[in-house]
């Protein structure tokens, strides 16, 4: 890891790594119950990503892209949205959608290899989650651009990672934001790699916060691993957004624990050592440090948590293979009205695959 991607002493943080306090004169952290409301949330993400991990190895997903590592931003985003708000998301942010409501069975469905998205998007006010990098950047603004002609203070919050603002859409979607004061927020989970490609080689500026300077919209630099001041600033931001003035530029700086997807070999491109580094930087043990030292967590709470994640976790492997498997002649059925010769091609060559 370079010298460059450490953080910087502007970034935003309320709660250092070791659990201790931190003193910031823009932002305050939010009250205890909501850090141990928070706690619980990113202790059922975490035990989310892991199962779903498992089921990947057992057969019954086809992929999952783990956030684990990163609940910290994956909670904050999701709490801090009224219910009217929408949620953008990525495909690395299931635990964000399940923390917005949606039924974790349903938001894995769409990992299952279905090409239904799995949930109801405008029952839950969560777009579809997003495999094509920054696609979902424009289709937020355009939702909080709709909104705000129709005069309602509805709040996009849309979710991307670091290689995603090197794609011409989020170009598009910030530009577009800027010009026309739409009410989003763009929240940029850092976590250091678009897949094996690190930040090194995707700017040279200091920071991706840096970017908003360009397109004139206020943007703010984040500890990714600690909940109090994403919570602070992401409120700060769809606040603003609601009340008229603008988009804001949200960069967390994270780190992804595991590997890209369960089809990626993480060790091809960073050692273990720089692994174990953001492992002290764990989001869930310093709120989870903190809280103690508050004494507003205690073994019986933990525990509690604890048996409540477990039972998530059986219910989603319950509901996952309670599913009938993916038909994969559904991957042709609606691309054409008329079949073309080259996918009835297609269609046979996988036949012949599957019957061998």
């Amino acid at each position: 890891m370079s010298e460059r991607r450490d953080l910087p002493p502007s970034i935003v943080t309320l709660i250092a790594a070791d659990g201790s306090a931190v003193r910031d004169d823009r932002y305050s952290a939010p009250p205890v119950a909501e850090l141990v409301a928070a706690y619980r949330s990113m202790v059922l993400g975490r035990r989310l990503n892991e199962q779903a991990s498992a089921l990947v190895r057992q057969g019954q997903l086809a992929v999952y892209p783990s956030s684990f590592g990163q609940e910290a931003c994956q909670i904050a985003a999701a709490a801090v949205l009224r219910p009217d708000d929408w949620l953008f998301p990525t495909y690395r942010d299931a635990v964000a959608v399940v923390h917005r409501g949606v039924d974790p069975v349903e938001v894995l469905t769409l990992l299952r290899g279905d090409w239904h998205c799995g949930y109801d998007p405008v029952a839950h006010r969560v777009a579809p989650q997003a495999t094509p990098l920054a696609t979902q950047l424009p289709h937020a603004v355009g939702v909080g651009h709709a909104a705000r002609l129709r005069g309602a203070d509805t709040v996009a919050l849309a979710m991307c990672g670091d290689g995603a603002t090197s794609e011409g859409d989020f170009h598009a979607a910030l530009n577009f934001a800027a010009v026309f004061a739409a009410p989003v927020v763009f929240l940029v989970q850092n976590n250091g790699y678009a897949i094996s490609v690190p930040t090194s080689h995707q700017y040279a500026a200091t920071s991706l916060a840096d970017k908003g300077i360009g397109y004139g919209v206020p943007a703010v630099l984040v500890d990714g691993n600690d909940y109090a001041a994403l919570a602070a600033v992401l409120h700060d931001a769809v606040r603003r957004a609601a009340e008229g003035a603008g988009p804001t530029l949200v960069e967390a700086r994270t780190y992804r624990i595991e590997a890209h997807t369960n089809a990626d070999d993480a060790t091809r491109y960073r050692d273990d050592a720089e692994v174990e580094l953001w492992r002290t930087r764990d989001p869930l043990r310093r709120l989870r440090i903190r809280l103690r030292e508050l004494g507003s967590l205690d073994d019986a709470t933990e525990a509690e948590i604890a048996a409540e994640a477990e039972s998530v976790a059986h219910d989603v492997r319950i509901g996952v293979a309670a599913h009938a498997p993916a038909d994969p002649a559904e991957l042709f059925a609606h691309v054409y009205a008329r079949p073309t010769p080259q996918l009835l091609a297609q269609v046979a060559q996988l036949a012949e695959e599957i019957a061998r």
